[in-house]
C-alpha cells in the first residue's frame, strides 16, 4: 500500500516511539492524524507536523469513539493504523514494597492490550465499509507494538510482559479476523529504544542494557521503528507476524 496522501493514525504520539513514527510518516505525505492522552504535546506535535490531533485516553471507549467520529467526518476512515501507545511500570509480583496490588497489574492491561484492542476494532469497524485499493481488495494496515519482553519478561515486568505478550498472541487470529475485509494485521515487538520511557532507568542500567545487545551494540532508535513501520505498510505481503526489532538480544532474566 502506498502512504502518500492516505489517512494515518498514530496513537501514543506525544512522544518517544510514537513521535518519530508521526514525524516519519508526515516526511511521506500521509495524511497524518495523532492520537494521545497527553494532549498539549501532541497538539505541538501536530502544529509542526501540520497534522491534526486528538486528546484520547484510549483506556475510555467513549473517547476513541468520539475522535473517531470527528477525524471520519472531516478526513475519512484511516487506511493506516499505528498502535503506540504504552506503560512499562516495574513492580514485582513480591518486592520490598509488598505484593503488587491487583490495580496497578490492571492498569498496565487496560491502557496496553483493552485500549490498543479497542482502537484496533473500532478502526478495523471503518476501514472494513472503505473501498477497496486493488485487485486484492485490500482496504488498509494494523500495526500495534509488542515488546521483546512479551518473550523475554524480566523480573519486575510481569504486568508489561502479560500485556504484550497478549499483543503478539493477538496478531494473527486479528489478521486471520480481518483477511476477509482486505486488512492486514502486524505487530513490531522492539527491543530496548532510547525512549523516554527507557531514560527513566538508572544510568547504570541503561549502560548494561546497551552491553547485552549482540550487534549493533547499542540501544535502538524510534526512528528504525518507524522505518520498519513504513516497510510494513509498503510490502502487501507482510500479515499475521511479529517482527523483533531488537538486535537480536534475548534479555536474561534480570539486568
Amino acid at each position: 500500500m502506498q502512504i502518500k496522501d492516505q489517512v494515518t493514525l498514530v496513537v501514543g504520539a506525544a512522544s518517544g516511539i510514537g513521535a518519530e513514527t508521526a514525524r516519519h510518516f508526515s516526511s511521506l505525505d500521509a495524511k497524518l492524524i495523532l492520537f494521545d492522552k497527553n494532549g498539549k504535546d501532541c497538539k505541538a506535535l501536530a502544529k509542526e507536523l501540520k497534522a491534526t490531533s486528538y486528546e484520547v485516553d484510549i483506556t475510555v471507549e467513549a473517547q476513541i469513539k468520539n475522535a473517531l467520529d470527528e477525524l471520519t467526518q472531516s478526513y475519512g476512515a484511516p487506511r493506516i493504523l499505528i498502535n503506540c501507545a504504552g506503560i512499562a511500570p516495574a513492580r514485582r509480583i513480591v518486592g520490598n514494597k509488598g505484593v503488587m496490588p491487583q490495580a496497578e497489574f490492571e492498569q498496565v492491561i487496560d491502557t496496553n492490550l483493552l485500549g490498543c484492542f479497542d482502537v484496533m476494532r473500532q478502526i478495523a469497524g471503518l476501514m472494513s465499509k472503505l473501498d477497496p485499493l486493488d485487485e486484492y481488495q485490500q482496504r488498509g494496515v494494523i500495526i500495534n507494538t509488542a515488546s521483546i519482553a512479551a518473550f523475554d519478561g524480566q523480573a519486575g515486568q510481569a504486568a508489561y510482559a502479560a500485556s504484550k505478550s497478549a499483543i503478539a498472541g493477538l496478531t494473527l487470529p486479528a489478521a486471520r479476523d480481518l483477511a476477509k475485509y482486505g486488512i492486514r494485521v502486524m505487530a513490531i515487538a522492539p527491543g530496548v529504544m532510547n525512549t523516554p520511557m527507557l531514560a527513566a532507568m538508572p544510568e547504570d542500567v541503561r549502560k548494561k542494557l546497551e552491553i547485552v545487545v549482540p550487534f549493533p551494540k547499542r540501544l535502538g532508535v524510534p526512528r528504525e521503528f518507524a522505518t520498519l513501520a513504513q516497510h510494513i505498510v509498503e510490502n502487501d505481503y507482510l500479515n499475521g507476524e511479529v517482527i523483533r526489532l531488537d538486535g537480536a538480544l534475548r534479555m536474561p532474566h534480570e539486568v
